[in-house]
């Protein structure tokens, strides 16, 4: 039976969107594992969003419930902060937007994603075959 990651993100302008996709490039990478891209519920009101001029929502990446959560073997989580650490920090692969979301995830924000997502898939992978 394979190995069910599980990639649950926020993402205003789609920058977390896309680092979630990276992950799961580099997880799919990890033979034997099944990955799956979230996105959780909007809670912004629309009026709001357009102000911001957020991103619309993925829908190629369906929102997930909390009950949903439970069927993975692993998970990872992916959400905005007003204080990112650029590329990455010990919480994980992560990028800048800029104070308008006009910046975008560079090469090696990206990579680094990616290796991220096969780590992690990794041990997830082992640590099933333990339980």
């Amino acid at each position: 039976m394979a190995t069910k990651i599980y990639i649950v993100y926020y993402s205003t302008w789609g920058h977390v969107a896309t680092l979630a996709e990276e992950i799961k490039k580099g997880a799919d990478s990890v033979p034997g594992v099944e990955v799956t891209v979230w996105r959780v519920p909007e809670t912004l009101p629309e009026e709001v969003l357009g102000k911001m001029h957020a991103a619309p929502g993925r829908e190629d990446h369906p929102v997930i419930t909390a009950r949903q959560l439970a069927e993975a073997d692993g998970v990872l989580f992916g959400f905005p902060t007003r204080f990112g650490v650029k590329g990455g920090s010990p919480y994980g692969a992560g990028t800048f937007a800029g104070a308008d979301g006009s910046r975008t995830p560079t090469d090696a924000e990206l990579a680094l994603a990616a290796h991220q997502g096969k780590y992690f898939a990794g041990i997830a992978k082992k640590l099933k075959a333990v339980v």
